[in-house]
């Protein structure tokens, strides 16, 4: 993962538990230029179009890769929306690549965690020992079990953590950060149907 301008302060050091700068409506996002898993280079936020930014956590999170797939089925709609789609992992893409491979949009690498301390995207042990996840975590184990064996582990790998929190930001064209939301367990992000109403507000 690269980016073509300095980013808040602290921008070389991981993400710790305690978020360094949160993001709220209002603040102006710089543009950075990022590379995706197959090598593409993508600039958040878009020119002329709405960017959500989101962040999740480690390559095999089934929690992720369910929501991942929820966006993948209403991507188009997205695209009608003028929402231009960027997700973020603080794994490799070596790693990232079994996972992620056939997603219609950008999915970028970021094993050293430079942007989840340039957004303030942190870790908690709430992550996954919130009650409230507990239910998915167990309707979705026939899943992780079958990735496993295909190659493809549900749990972290490499320097990877299960106790990183996700978040999302909307962005404009022109950097302003339009909503923001800092997860406070694996499942606490926007869903398809929060982002559309979240864009719809600042395009109609």
């Amino acid at each position: 993962m690269k980016t073509s301008r300095n980013t808040p302060s602290g921008h070389h050091a991981p993400a710790a538990s305690h978020a360094e700068h949160h993001y709220a409506p209002g603040d102006t996002v710089g543009s950075r230029e990022l590379t995706t898993i197959h090598g593409r280079r993508v600039s958040v936020p878009a020119p002329g179009l709405l960017t959500h930014l989101q962040f999740r956590r480690f390559a095999g999170c089934p929690f992720c890769n369910t929501h991942l797939r929820s966006i993948a089925v209403r991507h188009n709609e997205l695209v009608d929306a003028g929402i231009f789609e960027v997700a973020v992992f603080h794994s490799s893409a070596k790693a990232m690549l079994p996972h992620h491979d056939g997603l219609p949009f950008a999915v970028v690498p970021d094993p050293e965690k430079t942007l989840y301390a340039a957004f303030g995207v942190g870790s908690s042990k709430k992550a996954v020992f919130d009650p409230r996840v507990w239910p998915t975590a167990v309707r979705g184990f026939p899943d992780g079990w079958r990735g496993n064996r295909a190659g493809r582990p549900s749990y972290p790998t490499e320097h990877e953590s299960v106790f990183g929190l996700p978040a999302d930001f909307l962005i404009s064209g022109d950097g302003t950060v339009l909503a923001a939301k800092y997860g406070r367990n694996a499942l606490d992000h926007w869903s398809v149907g929060e982002l559309l109403a979240l864009a719809a507000n600042h395009t109609g």
